[in-house]
């Protein structure tokens, strides 16, 4: 039987090496970041002389490029719309990752024009409206309808896409 020996509290070194090894590891915001190193300390305790900062330490990894809000929303947003998400759906997993309003504007921008591919993917992957093998009844229609509305998009969008005939893909509106 082997016990395992209590690590030690966390001090300013330990905790900045901690930092260190999240973001080299994973693409984060400063919320993700600073809620990964909140965890920490309460998982560990913390051992140093001063109470820990770690929104100073959060800003100082931002002021190195360590962490970039707005890359990091950029590359979310076009990750889930690669996935065939909604603007609705993106915005709410930026909010959930601590992005502020300012550092969204180029995610924004991007899933603005990449709304009709990105409900084309969903639709592809759920196999609705052109890529279904048959008409849907009126109650696997409604579902198909919800399905489109809970990954983002809009009921116009959703509508368009899961009334289409199979085989016959819709065109976009300008």
């Amino acid at each position: 039987m082997t016990s395992k020996r209590p690590r030690p509290p966390l001090d300013e070194d330990s905790l900045r090496e901690a930092a260190l090894r999240y973001v080299s590891r994973f693409a984060t915001s400063r919320g993700k970041l600073l809620a990964y190193l909140q965890h920490k300390v309460k998982e560990r305790g913390w051992g140093g002389e001063q109470p820990a900062d770690l929104p100073a330490l959060v800003e100082r990894l931002a002021a190195l490029s360590y962490v970039d809000d707005s890359q990091y929303a950029v590359m979310k947003s076009a990750a889930l719309g690669r996935r065939g998400y909604g603007a609705r759906r993106i915005n709410e997993s930026l909010r959930a990752a601590g992005i502020a309003p300012a550092d969204r504007t180029d995610a924004d921008a991007q899933v603005d024009a990449e709304t009709w591919i990105a409900a084309e993917r969903y639709a592809r992957r759920k196999r609705v409206g052109p890529y279904a093998s048959a008409v849907p009844d009126p109650k696997q229609r409604e579902k198909a309808i919800a399905a489109f509305l809970r990954a983002g998009h809009s009921y116009a969008i959703a509508r368009r896409w899961v009334d289409a005939a199979p085989g016959e893909v819709p065109e976009a509106e300008e």
